[in-house]
C-alpha cells in the first residue's frame, strides 16, 4: 500500500499526548468482543460505521472509496494514485496552503492513501474541532479542482520516486515478479504507475476519474472516538449529505490466470547479494480458506523467527539474512510470495530449501505445537490492530469493503481457532504450487549460477 502524504503539525502535540494516554485507557474496550460498531446507510448511499469511545476527546475518521489502481484505465497506470495525491492540493473553495493552514490551526492530522483496491482519506482531530475537520475532509473528497500547476508538480515528484526505485533491488524484483505473475491484470503495475505511463495522464483524466469513482454510494466512512451515533449521523449529513450519487459501472476484470509452468527472470545487477522473490497467484480476501491459509503461512514463512523457513534456511543452514512468505488477500486474488536476500552464491541452495519446505508442508502434517503457536500468535496479536481509535477507524472500512460483517471483530479468534492440522495440509496442497511459480533473481547472475531447472 502506497502512502501519498500526511499533514503533521506542531499543534498535534496535544492530540498525540491524548492519543498516547488513550493507548492505555482503550485497553480491554478495544477488544473485538467489546467493540460494537453500528452500521447505517445514508440517503445518498454512503455506508457509515460508528464506534463510540469516550475515554478521551479524540475523533478518528476514515473514508474508503473504491477507486484504487485496479480501476486505472488501460494505458494510464498511476491515475488513481495521482488523483488521490491531488485531493488536498486545492479545492473549489480553498487553496493548498489554506487547507494546510486550516489543519494546523486545530492541530488535526489528515492523510490520503492509495492502494490497489481503494483509496482512503483519514482524519484525526480533537472533539472540539470535529466540525472543522469534517469540513476539510469533505471538501477535499467532494470538491478538488486538480489545479494544473499542482498537477504538474505532483506528477514530477512521483516520476522522481519511480526513477529512484530503479536502483532499489527489492523494487526491481517486486515489479518483475508482479509482471510475470499477473500478466495483463491491473495488479501487475505499481500503484504509482510507470515512468512511461504518467506523462500520458492529463489533467482532464483526473477530473473524469474523480467524477466517475468518487461518489457517496461508492464510499464507506468510519467514525470512532468521542462521538455518539446521533452526532455522527448529523456530521455526515451536514458535510456529505449534498454529495450526489453516481451510476457505478466498475470494469469487468478477470482474475489473473494461474501459472502453468515455472518462469524465471534474471536481472543483472552489480551487487554482492541477491534479492530473490518466488511465488504465484494466491487467494482473495473473501476466500473461505483465508483463515486456514493464514495459519499455514505463519508456520511456513510468515511467523518470523518461529517459521520453518526462518529456522531451517536462515538459522540451521545460514543461507539467508532474512526470509519471509506472505499471502496478500485483496479484492481479486493477490500474490503468494517468498522473499529473501543472500550472498549471490547461496541463492540456488536457498531456493531449493524453500521448495523443500513448501513440499513438506503440503505432504506432511504440521505438529500440534506448531499449530498451537501459530493460533496463539494470530489470535493474541489481533487486538493490537484495535488499540487506538485510528486503528479501529482504519479497520472497519476494510471489514465492510470485503463484506466480512460486523460480527468479524468477535468471530476472528474463533475462525482462527477452528483451523485443524488437516486444514493446514489441505490448504497447503490447494494454494501452494512448487511445480509452477515465478522466480525473480536480482544480482550478479554469474555468481548466482542458476542454470537449468531447480531441484525440487
Amino acid at each position: 500500500m502506497y502512502t501519498w502524504k500526511k499533514h503533521f503539525f506542531p499543534g498535534l502535540f496535544y492530540l498525540l499526548i491524548l492519543q498516547f494516554l488513550l493507548s492505555f485507557s482503550f485497553g480491554d474496550e478495544a477488544m473485538g468482543a467489546e467493540l460494537k460498531p453500528i452500521r447505517v446507510v445514508t440517503p445518498n448511499g454512503m455506508t457509515l460505521l460508528v464506534v463510540a469511545q469516550h475515554s478521551l476527546p479524540i475523533v478518528s475518521v476514515e473514508v474508503l472509496v473504491q477507486s484504487g489502481s485496479l480501476y486505472d484505465p488501460a494505458g494510464k497506470p498511476g491515475l488513481s494514485n495521482l488523483t488521490a495525491g491531488l485531493l488536498d492540493e486545492g479545492t473549489a473553495g480553498r487553496s493548498a496552503l489554506e487547507i494546510t493552514d486550516a489543519l494546523a490551526a486545530v492541530g488535526a492530522r489528515l492523510s490520503v492513501r492509495a492502494s490497489y483496491d481503494y483509496v482512503t482519506a483519514g482524519l484525526r482531530v480533537l472533539k472540539k474541532d470535529v466540525e472543522t475537520g469534517f469540513d476539510l475532509l469533505s471538501d477535499i473528497l467532494v470538491h478538488p479542482v486538480f489545479d494544473s500547476s499542482e498537477f504538474k508538480r505532483v506528477r514530477t515528484i512521483i516520476l522522481g520516486e519511480i526513477q529512484a526505485e530503479k536502483d532499489q533491488p527489492h523494487a526491481i524484483a517486486r515489479q518483475a515478479f508482479r509482471k510475470i505473475t499477473f500478466g495483463s491484470h491491473p495488479y501487475y503495475h505499481p500503484v504509482k504507475g510507470f515512468e512511461e505511463s504518467l506523462p500520458e495522464i492529463k489533467q482532464a483524466d483526473l477530473v473524469s476519474f474523480h467524477r466517475k469513482h468518487y461518489r457517496p454510494n461508492n464510499a464507506i466512512i468510519s467514525i470512532v472516538g468521542d462521538v455518539t451515533l446521533q452526532e455522527a449521523e448529523v456530521l455526515v449529513q451536514k458535510y456529505f449529505g449534498k454529495w450526489k450519487k453516481g451510476t457505478l459501472d466498475p470494469p469487468k476484470i478477470e482474475p489473473a490466470h494461474a501459472l502453468r509452468s515455472k518462469k524465471v527472470r534474471k536481472i543483472e545487477k552489480d551487487l554482492s547479494q541477491a534479492t530473490v522473490i518466488l511465488g504465484h497467484v494466491g487467494i482473495k480476501r473473501t476466500n473461505p480458506d483465508y483463515y486456514a491459509v493464514r495459519v499455514m503461512n505463519y508456520i511456513l514463512g510468515g511467523g518470523g523467527f518461529s517459521s520453518r523457513m526462518m529456522r531451517e534456511i536462515r538459522d540451521n543452514q545460514g543461507l539467508v539474512y532474512s526470509i519471509y512468505s506472505s499471502f496478500s488477500g485483496n479484492q481479486d486474488p493477490g500474490p503468494f510470495s517468498v522473499t529473501f536476500q543472500t550472498e549471490n552464491g547461496n541463492a540456488r541452495k536457498a531456493i531449493e530449501g524453500i521448495l523443500l519446505e513448501i513440499n513438506r508442508i503440503r505432504e506432511e502434517d504440521v505438529s500440534k505445537e506448531e499449530l498451537s503457536e501459530a493460533k496463539a500468535y494470530l489470535v493474541g496479536s489481533f487486538p493490537l490492530r484495535m488499540d487506538t481509535t485510528r486503528k479501529v477507524a482504519s479497520l472497519l472500512p476494510q471489514i465492510e469493503f470485503h463484506n466480512l460483517g460486523l460480527h468479524y471483530l468477535k468471530e476472528y479468534a474463533e475462525l482462527i481457532n477452528r483451523v485443524t492440522v488437516n486444514d493446514v495440509r489441505r490448504v497447503a496442497k490447494k494454494y501452494l504450487h512448487p511445480d509452477h511459480y515465478a522466480l525473480v533473481l536480482v544480482g550478479r547472475q554469474k555468481e548466482i549460477g542458476l542454470e537449468g531447472s531447480i531441484e525440487q
